[in-house]
């Protein structure tokens, strides 16, 4: 087994265990001599040889990851869409209806356009378009992204470019597993490559998953530059929508808990020059304290300084993070316990998620092109 993260929890040591790109938590006893009133310690080990490292890569079977991703995709982007349906229904009681409304306003735009690119339709997603990478060619010019040494992107296909551009840069690139549902982030660097395989291959989810390596919250890591995807932006005021499910959120929380990134992080996003909305189409009034705005926008044409004045997250906001949210993401439970654990007190718990069945509720958002193509590749 390549790696093994080790937490290191009071008497009980977690073992987040990489199987072929799956992280799963096993507790076991840190000994008889473990005193839970020494500070908590979080530490990293890296177990087993290069060879029981190619052997995991060997092993991994692209074509099953990508399977149960597809699947998993398929039930969150249902989720979501009952949501959506749900808040817009109830628009007077809900606070979120809005986004809702602009979100399906650029997807719509984008499939009637022809705009839309595979994965589609893009409804519920981070779209995929034409010109993403002439996008993400203007965003690779940027000074900051030319020094940068570690840039953090996200695993949406719009962005595989970027992430391409980043491993061929010669720099690290951080990229989160989709919905953080079967580990944390892990880190790729072209040079650590089997000399086989191209670059690109590892610019895909499974290739993120087979060939990259785990970090634990303990990694001493410093973010030059995020890039973040979005469905909707501001370029006056830099806000920003996702395809509302929180991840970007949250990966920028646990960075900024980890120390990896800062207020003078700059976050970059590239976009469909359709999805930059007129000025002040996203009222920073309504927007809640975890949304994180960005910096930048380069769009297949230009590139957008919006002199943000919206205050980037400080961390992870526990409160507004519902139970069944933590259900689903191990790592935060993870963390959870982690900071319970050092300070003593119990963090809150955000409010329940309300949402219909969603066997026995209709989306009209699924669009005439019916679900994900098997064969598309992030």
């Amino acid at each position: 087994m390549a790696t093994t993260p080790r937490l290191v929890l009071g008497g009980q040591i977690q073992e987040l265990r990489y199987f072929g790109g799956s992280l799963n938590l096993r507790k076991c006893n840190a000994g008889s001599g473990g005193d839970r009133k020494r500070p908590i310690q979080v530490r990293m080990s890296q177990s087993g040889s290069s060879s029981s490292r190619n052997e995991d890569r060997r092993n991994f079977d692209v074509a099953k990851y990508d399977e149960e991703r597809l699947r998993l995709d398929a039930e969150a982007r249902a989720h979501v869409a009952a949501v959506a349906i749900m808040e817009q229904e109830e628009e007077s009681s809900r606070p979120g209806a809005w986004k809702w409304t602009i979100r399906k306003q650029i997807w719509d735009i984008m499939e009637a356009r022809n705009i839309a690119q595979e994965p589609r339709p893009v409804h519920h997603r981070i779209p995929n378009f034409r010109g993403a990478a002439d996008a993400a060619s203007r965003l690779a010019r940027l000074p900051e992204f030319q020094a940068a040494q570690c840039v953090k992107v996200n695993p949406d296909t719009p962005q595989k470019q970027v992430r391409f551009l980043t491993l061929s840069g010669g720099k690290t690139l951080l990229t989160p597993q989709p919905r953080l549902r079967t580990g944390f982030f892990s880190t790729l660097r072209a040079a650590d490559l089997p000399p086989e395989v191209p670059v690109i291959e590892a610019c895909t989810s499974a290739g993120a998953s087979k060939y990259g390596t785990p970090i634990g919250l303990d990694a001493p890591l410093k973010v030059d530059l995020i890039v973040i995807g979005s469905v909707a932006v501001d370029p006056s005021t830099g806000a920003r929508l996702g395809k509302g499910e929180g991840f970007a959120e949250l990966e920028y929380g646990m960075l900024r808990y980890m120390g990896a990134v800062d207020d003078s992080t700059l976050v970059v996003t590239s976009v469909h020059d359709v999805q930059v909305l007129e000025d002040g189409s996203i009222p920073t009034e309504k927007l809640l304290i975890h949304d994180v705005p960005v910096d930048v926008i380069c769009t297949p044409t230009r590139t957008i300084f919006t002199n943000t004045t919206i205050p980037k997250p400080k961390g992870i906001y526990w409160e507004v993070l519902s139970p069944q949210k933590l259900e689903k993401i191990r790592i935060l439970q993870v963390l959870k316990s982690m900071i319970e654990e050092k300070t003593g007190q119990k963090l809150p718990s955000g409010p329940h998620e309300t949402l219909p069945p969603t066997a026995v509720r209709k989306t009209s958002w699924r669009g005439k092109r019916g679900g994900s193509s098997s064969n598309s590749r992030r």
